[in-house]
This record gives C-alpha cells, sequence and structure tokens, in this order.
C-alpha cells in the first residue's frame, strides 16, 4: 500500500519553456560548420559547438527559473496562509483547569463506578471496596492487553476492504482512509468462536478485568505523552485546529496533531474504532461465556443487551467510512481525550450492563422483553434512516432519491438539508442514540448506577450539539439561523 504522501494531489508542473533548446542549438551550430569552407581546428569546433549550446539556454534557464520560482513560492505562500490560521482561537472544557481536573476525574471515574459495582453490591450509595494496590497490576493481564492491540493492529493492515478519502484538510489534502473494520469485526468473532471450541480460558478477561484495565489505562497515559511529543516536530498546517493554544496541558488533553500517521497507517482512526470497540463487544461475549459456565444456561436479559450492543458495533464499522465526517476526526487533534476515551472509556464502562447482569441476574417477563426490544429497534431505526439522509446528502445533493427534499442554500455554495429526519430536529441520529441507550439500561430494572451510560451519553451529546451549532454559526452564518427558526428543537422534538 502506498503511503498517504504519495497519494496526495501534488501540483503539477509543466514542462519548463525552451527545454529541447539544447538539442536545437546543438543542430544549428553544425549546420554552420558544415557550410563554412574555412577549415577550423578541433579546440575552435568545441568552442563554437560550446558557445552554440550554451547561449540560447541561459535565456531559457531564466524563464525555467523565474517559473519554478512562481511555482515553488505558491505552496509556501499557502503553507504560510495556513500557519496563520492554525492558532485555537478558544479554549473548550473550562480552559487550562478544566482540563487537568478532567485528566484524573476522567480515570477516576471509570474506576469508581467499576468498583461501586462490583459482585456483592451495584450502588452509588456506599464507598466500594478498595483493593490491595497490587491487585491492579499483572503480567498476564498487560499479556491479554497488548497480544489484543497486536491483533487488531495485523487486522487493520490486512490488504482487504475499500480506501475512502477523508474531508478536504485545510492545505487542501484529502488523506485516504483503508476502512475494512467490519471484516475486523468478523475475524475477530471468529477466532473468539474458535478459541471458546478449544476450551481456551477466556474467562480470565474477567478475573483479571482491573488488571487489564489498569494496563490500558497506563498505555492511553504512555500514548498521549508520545503523541504530544510526535506533534512537536510536525509543521503548523499538520496541527489540529482545536488542540494549538500553546498551552502544554490543554494541547496534550484535546490533541496537539490533527492526523498523526506512520506512513500510511493512520493512529487516530485506527485507535477510534478497533481496539475499544471490538474489545467492548468481545468482553460482552466473555460475560456471556462465563454466565452459562456458571449457572449452565444463557441468561435471557444479558443475551439482549449483547445482542443490542453488537448490532450497534457491527452497524458502525459496516458504515464506517461515514466516521471520516465526524468531529472526531475531522477537527479533534489526537491526544490524552481520544486515547483514555478508546482505550480505557468506551470498553470498560460501556460494558457495565452486561458486567452487571452477569453478576446479577434478573428476570424479564416476554412483553417486558418485546417494549424494549421495540424500543431499541425504534432508536436503531432513528438513527440509521437519518444517517443515511445524511450521507446521501453530503455525498450528492442532487441525488435522485433526495429531489422532493427541501434546502436552504449558504454563500458557500453549499446546502442545508430541512426535510425528512433534518426537518424535524437538528440532531435525529442523536434521538435515536439515546433511545437505544436506555434501551440498553433497562433490562438491569431500577438499578441507578446501570443508567449511567445513557445519562454521560445525554451529557455528551448536548455538548457536541452545542458545539457543532457554534461551528455551523461561524460557517454558514444567516444561512444557519434560517435553518435554525424552520428547525427549532436541537435533539428532542417539542421538548429540546
Amino acid at each position: 500500500m502506498s503511503s498517504p504522501t504519495q497519494r496526495r494531489a501534488s501540483p503539477k508542473l509543466s514542462p519548463p519553456a525552451g527545454s529541447r533548446s539544447p538539442s536545437r542549438g546543438r543542430s544549428s551550430s553544425r549546420k554552420k560548420r558544415t557550410s563554412s569552407r574555412g577549415k577550423a581546428s578541433s579546440r575552435s569546433r568545441s568552442t563554437n559547438r560550446k558557445s552554440s549550446t550554451d547561449r540560447k539556454p541561459s535565456t531559457d534557464r531564466k524563464s525555467r527559473e523565474a517559473k519554478d520560482g512562481k511555482k515553488q513560492t505558491a505552496p509556501q505562500d499557502k503553507h504560510k496562509k495556513i500557519c496563520e490560521t492554525c492558532k485555537t482561537e478558544k479554549m473548550e472544557y473550562g480552559g487550562v483547569f478544566g482540563v487537568i481536573f478532567l485528566i484524573f476525574f476522567l480515570p477516576f471515574t471509570v474506576y469508581f463506578i467499576n468498583l461501586a459495582c462490583g459482585r456483592q453490591r451495584c450502588t452509588l450509595t456506599a464507598m466500594p471496596k478498595i483493593p490491595g494496590f497490587w491487585c491492579f497490576f499483572d503480567r498476564q493481564a498487560a499479556l491479554i492487553f497488548f497480544g489484543w492491540l497486536a491483533f487488531q493492529v495485523i487486522l487493520f493492515m490486512l490488504p482487504i476492504g475499500h480506501y475512502y478519502c477523508g474531508k478536504p484538510l485545510r492545505s487542501g489534502d484529502r488523506l485516504p482512509y483503508r476502512c475494512n473494520g467490519f471484516h475486523a469485526l468478523l475475524i475477530s468473532m471468529a477466532a473468539f468462536a474458535l478459541a471458546v471450541r478449544f476450551d481456551v480460558p477466556l474467562t480470565i478477561v474477567y478475573d483479571k478485568y482491573y488488571q487489564i484495565l489498569t494496563t490500558a489505562f497506563l498505555f492511553s497515559v504512555f500514548l498521549s505523552i508520545v503523541l504530544y511529543i510526535r506533534s512537536r516536530y510536525v509543521d503548523n498546517a499538520s496541527l489540529s485546529p482545536a488542540g494549538n493554544t500553546g498551552n502544554v496541558i490543554y494541547d496534550f488533553f484535546v490533541g496537539h496533531e490533527l492526523n498523526p500517521r506512520i506512513n500510511n497507517f493512520d493512529l487516530k482512526f485506527f485507535f477510534e474504532m478497533r481496539p475499544g470497540l471490538i474489545g467492548w463487544v468481545m468482553i460482552n461475549f466473555i460475560f456471556v461465556l462465563k454466565a452459562y459456565q456458571d449457572t449452565g444456561t444463557y441468561p435471557v436479559s444479558l443475551l439482549l443487551v449483547t445482542m443490542f450492543q453488537t448490532i450497534y458495533v457491527a452497524d458502525a464499522f459496516f458504515f464506517e467510512s461515514s466516521v471520516l465526517t465526524t468531529m472526531d476526526i475531522m477537527c479533534d487533534g489526537f491526544g490524552y481525550m481520544l486515547a483514555f476515551g478508546d482505550l480505557v472509556w468506551v470498553p470498560f464502562l460501556y460494558c457495565l450492563q452486561t458486567r452487571y447482569l452477569l453478576d446479577h441476574p434478573t428476570e424479564l417477563t416476554w412483553y417486558t422483553m418485546c417494549g424494549i426490544a421495540a424500543l431499541n429497534y425504534i432508536g436503531y431505526y432513528i438513527f440509521r434512516s437519518s444517517n443515511t439522509e445524511k450521507n446521501l446528502f453530503q455525498k450528492n445533493p442532487y441525488d435522485p432519491r433526495l429531489s422532493h427534499y427541501e434546502t436552504i442554500p449558504t454563500a458557500s455554495g453549499k446546502k442545508l438539508l430541512v426535510s425528512g429526519w433534518w426537518g424535524m430536529v437538528r440532531k435525529p441520529n442523536y434521538l435515536g442514540d439515546l433511545c437505544m441507550a436506555l434501551a440498553w439500561s433497562l433490562p438491569c430494572g431500577l438499578n441507578a448506577l446501570t443508567y449511567f451510560y445513557p445519562v454521560y451519553f445525554l451529557i455528551l451529546l448536548v455538548h457536541r450539539e452545542r458545539r457543532d451549532s457554534k461551528e455551523s454559526q461561524k460557517k454558514y452564518g444567516s444561512s444557519w439561523d434560517r435553518y435554525c427558526q424552520r428547525v427549532k428543537y436541537r435533539i428532542f422534538p417539542c421538548f429540546y
């Protein structure tokens, strides 16, 4: 596979004027020499030949250098213009003090919730029992984590799947991305089935859950430090527009470099999707296997939530190319926030419901299961159909399937969709996401802690909607104001 730099569209240099003039100069000099009757020495011939070939190309060389000079200064001027606008104008997350708080609060939240929801009890009303310090470290757990990471790296580099171009960067380049995540998910599931068939002790992941969590956390910190050090040696055009304040702590948290790559291996795209999301599914499968080994049956509520979450992750990989238009890929750099979120937050918090149902089985009536399944289906339908509308419209606003949809033109030439799901609320995909999140917690009954995910997700999506609205206001101006007048509600119809 070729490197991304080889795939970038470089300026085409036209052949310099007079590039063939040296040969024409030689031919004309020969004609003059043969037509002359006087005898000349070999030294004079060589002198005449040299002078005839050098005289005219000197003019051509000047014109060539002048043209080449224009072509060389244009990219420099363009790069200089990019550098002038690459500084982050405004800090988010409460500024420097806010990100310092989050750097410590996020891992504290992961450990606290996992410890509070243990095998004996799952409640926030009492302090969780904290085991000994060395119970969080284990060599075998580290081997499991890094083995899983290496396995996903191999799958990521397989020459299967299709290439897609990302959104244009500030430099005008569009980076290529190989999307083979759905294949990686299927291969991982097949590998899990083979491991079960040959009695590989997979439930050791449950036994060493906290040790694996700690390994993932320490690696995310190490990765974030390496990414920041690396970002100090790249040009300004490669920096993130959101993480280039000049403050070390803030840029370290948000991410200083936008798209860190090792040849054609995109680090942010890999960690955004692969080890954490697929790891989440595998942890759920291991919990189901553990329940069967302990009880000899498959708890229905545990199977239901596992199925919901597996479909959700499979959908993300089946439409993996749509991730290239998200804020994580387009705007946010790759730093502590994404590294910790991808490796720790997603796999070790999003499995909270399945871990609770393993340790605290709940019985559901058939009509309760049908109602929860209906809510999940409705949420998935809204999520998928609204995203499909958005993707079709972004690829081709003149798609015949969207011919009956109404749009609002903008000064930039783009259009804003005000029909279909996007004419009902501004973020219908967020509405579908939240419906599914609630359906994942309902099988856990009335345990408040198991509703952490939908509550957290609501806060996250509201923040993202506000952030996206500000960016759209800057980009589209009065057209965005007209859109907001037409589509008044942000996420929830008739409510918010």
